[in-house]
């Protein structure tokens, strides 16, 4: 048997390595004869790298149920003339009207011309070729199909791209949605693999910043095929030859793709830039530097700007526990009650399936519930025994005072905290200060804070007593349920103890 070869100049050289998926290509015809001498022309032909495997149907019937499989054919040649005068055009017509195949390429092959003449076929079927079975030499069969597997590989092209940048749009969309670092590294990945139609990748996103006063490089993220996923650590853990090609592209600005890589620089600001290295296999020839570019700049964009949210954040809880430290100092107490009490809310807010919102402003806010005591003068701050009527009806005010400074600001933060410092003293039954509120009345932010505050203060050393032992905490706090605290916060604090004092255990005094 005889190996078929085109010149340069008309098909792509043969292959030496067997590719793994082959051209599905469909014989339609009721003469095995027909079947038999296709075969013998085509059946070593490699096209694009890619070998030719050939499928027979002896008839329009038997033909349909091999195109509703999952194979995909890219050619069939289907002769006019079989159980019926018309199957072949019936046949075409199933497949583009019913099967809604528009790929496919379609060549009519007929041995009686006068069934269906050319120019009516051509005008009123959507088919690519027309041709009688005496004129396919061997030499213009393989061209007939070469012409066809291209036609075919051009628009399944054209249709994988065309829904890449749909998928494109939905993911960057989607990713938009997200405010986590760590979910948006594996979106961000899964996104990539998607829309190129990689099966494994491996992605690293590195971010520089310049600030006032340093240069800093991170890796924001690291995913995939051979990597840890990770979220904002140094270069320091990355492999050398990636962290060098990393620190190379910050240094020359530029973006370079070459077969087994894509990596990126994208300025994103004034003062910061990000990199992104992705590593794909050898073997994905399909993969399109363009559309990750496309990608890249938007994936980058979204990075940064949840990544200056992050920081925005952490910036202001540090401020806050800078603030609630100073409060605590002038009162002579530890500035790590502060940090402890917005553990312990954060963790009463989960407890109660509170809105991941309002459980990370609690936690930021928590800080600023004493904030009123910036008015209180030291003489009562400091006081180690017990206050006169006079004194504590000064030191009462602290609350009403904190509410004030913060409710001027329209942050959602302040006003946050503004409710804590002004109703953190009420009690349940209606007996604090200083508004008299009464049970579910109280905002449920104070309710927390009023048992996270009296938790870690009975727990730690004060100028006027030492610090209770958890037992006696937690039968104090269990006797003032309905009293002082919310009947539901005590029975969780009931049911938690231990992990409560392990989590007020973290940041000693």
């Amino acid at each position: 048997m005889t190996r078929m070869i085109f010149s340069a100049d008309t098909l792509p050289p043969l292959t030496s390595e067997p590719p793994c998926e082959p051209w599905h290509i469909l014989i339609v015809d009721d003469e095995p004869s027909v079947h038999d001498v296709t075969r013998l022309t085509l059946n070593r032909l490699e096209l694009f790298g890619q070998p030719v495997k050939l499928h027979s149907a002896f008839s329009a019937a038997e033909a349909r149920l091999m195109l509703e499989s999952d194979t995909q054919y890219c050619l069939a040649f289907v002769d006019v003339v079989m159980e019926t005068p018309h199957a072949g055009l019936e046949l075409v017509e199933w497949i583009r009207n019913d099967r809604m195949n528009g790929a496919i390429r379609l060549i009519l092959r007929t041995g009686q011309a006068g069934m269906a003449p050319e120019s009516d076929v051509i005008r009123n079927y959507d088919i690519n070729d027309y041709k009688s079975k005496t004129e396919l030499t061997a030499q213009g069969l393989a061209t007939c199909v070469f012409n066809a597997v291209r036609g075919y590989k051009d628009i399944t092209t054209i249709g994988s791209q065309l829904a890449a940048f749909r998928q494109l749009i939905d993911t960057s969309a989607g990713l938009l949605k997200l405010d986590s670092l760590d979910l948006m590294a594996s979106s961000a990945l899964q996104g990539l693999l998607s829309i190129l139609q990689l099966e494994r990748s491996t992605l690293y996103l590195a971010r520089r910043q310049h600030s006032l006063f340093a240069e800093s490089i991170d890796t924001l993220l690291s995913c995939g095929n051979g990597a840890q996923q990770c979220v904002s650590s140094g270069l320091e853990g990355l492999p050398e030859a990636i962290r060098a090609r990393i620190e190379q592209t910050f240094s020359d600005q530029s973006t370079v793709a070459s077969a087994q890589d894509f990596v990126g620089y994208f300025a994103t600001g004034q003062d910061a830039a990000v990199v992104l290295w992705v590593e794909y296999p050898a073997d994905e020839s399909h993969f399109r530097a363009g559309l990750i570019e496309l990608y890249a700049s938007q994936l980058v964009l979204i990075f940064e700007n949840l990544m200056r949210q992050n920081q925005l954040a952490s910036n202001q809880k540090e401020l806050m526990y800078i603030v609630g430290d100073a409060i605590e100092a002038r009162s002579l107490e530890t500035g790590s009650h502060v940090k402890r009490v917005a553990l312990i809310c954060e963790f009463f807010a989960q407890q109660l399936a509170l809105p991941r919102e309002f459980i990370e402003a609690i936690k930021i806010a928590a800080p600023l519930h004493d904030i009123g005591k910036i008015a209180i003068s030291e003489a009562i701050l400091h006081k180690p025994g017990k206050f006169t009527s006079d004194e504590w009806a000064i030191m009462q005010t602290h609350a009403a005072i904190g509410g004030q400074i913060l409710e001027q600001s329209k942050l959602p933060v302040a006003c946050l905290g503004a409710r804590l410092a002004r109703w953190h003293h009420e009690n349940w039954d209606g007996s604090g200060y200083p508004d008299g509120l009464v049970g579910d009345k109280i905002p449920m932010e104070a309710r927390i804070m009023a048992m996270a505050d009296v938790f870690d203060a009975l727990g730690s050393q004060r100028s006027y007593k030492e610090p209770w032992h958890n037992e006696a905490i937690l039968a104090y706090i269990v006797n003032q349920s309905g009293i002082k605290f919310d009947p539901d916060l005590v029975d969780i604090l009931r049911l938690n103890i231990d992990e409560l004092v392990l989590l007020r255990n973290q940041i000693p005094d």
